[in-house]
């Protein structure tokens, strides 16, 4: 999948610039301020779990709530302000959660509310087997239970700059519950392109996790193996991802819908011996309809 998004990519910016349009010119494409935006995606997906022994996560149906007023706004349960409206930047006050935590527990928001919409039916807590071997040359395995990973919230402040070529979105956000203390920075590039009732989103993310986060989500706690909570202490670093969603227009209520998403994960989460991944990948297929 990886390398179809790449060629994908380029074979989209090379025709982009001359067949772009601009944007909310179809009703749908953007939301109306001082009105609920409500919509349910229906379909099939699969969000892969590069956590050893863990199961991946199906996708069936995913909801998406939002509300944007004057000044303050709501969106999938986060929360924010906007500080600034201006014709080529915004700036926003915001609140975040985390996705590290989704690959833990399958109804974290991260597994409901996801980039591309999608709630889970028939869900079961994602526990590791009994099972839970990571080879390692000479090395005991991690054959304990994990202890819980919280759920905790970012706030920060987030840009976004509107060009010709895209949104260009930059975000700085810290821990607001004292769970790990830690930051994260994201980068996201947006481009859309409407072509009749066709609808193109590509973004290309990267986001930098402090050792904070790493270590939180990633680490090993001396009660799961005593060597590897010595042995493994990351640096912070950054992940990179490429995401599709294709959209085309059937009612005014009803669109078809492609996404997917790919993550390569960070060289310091890699190395965490709980991992036996070095991505994750997302994706659905189905029909979105808008109340």
């Amino acid at each position: 999948m990886y390398k179809f998004l790449i060629i994908f990519t380029l074979f989209f910016l090379s025709v982009a610039p001359a067949m772009a349009d601009e944007p909310c010119q179809r009703d749908g494409d953007c939301i109306v301020v001082g009105e609920w935006d409500i919509s349910v995606a229906f379909g099939y997906g699969n969000k892969t779990n590069p956590l050893t022994s863990y199961d991946d996560i199906p996708l069936y149906v995913i909801p998406s709530i939002a509300y944007y007023g004057e000044n303050w706004f709501f969106d999938n349960f986060n929360f924010g302000y906007t500080l600034t409206e201006q014709e080529s930047f915004t700036i926003n006050l915001a609140t975040s959660y985390s996705d590290e935590r989704a690959f833990f527990y399958r109804w974290d928001p991260s597994n409901i509310f996801l980039p591309q919409s999608a709630s889970i039916n028939n869900a079961k807590d994602l526990r590791p087997s009994d099972d839970f071997g990571i080879e390692e040359v000479s090395q005991p395995a991690v054959l304990n239970e994990l202890e819980s990973r919280n759920f905790t919230v970012y706030g920060g402040v987030e840009l976004f700059w509107y060009g010709k070529l895209g949104v260009l979105k930059i975000a700085a956000a810290h821990d607001l519950l004292n769970v790990h203390n830690g930051q994260e920075i994201d980068i996201n590039w947006t481009y859309s392109l409407a072509i009749s009732d066709w609808r193109f989103d590509l973004a290309l993310k990267t986001a930098w996790k402090s050792s904070e986060v790493i270590d939180y989500y990633f680490g090993v706690r001396a009660s799961e193996n005593a060597y590897w909570s010595e042995k493994y202490q990351p640096n912070s670093d950054w992940s990179n991802s490429i995401e599709l969603t294709t959209r085309y227009h059937i009612s005014p209520s009803w669109d078809l819908l492609l996404a997917a998403r790919y993550t390569q994960l960070a060289n310091e989460i890699i190395d965490s011996p709980i991992i036996n991944e070095d991505y994750t990948s997302s994706y659905f297929v189905g029909a979105a309809y808008r109340f």
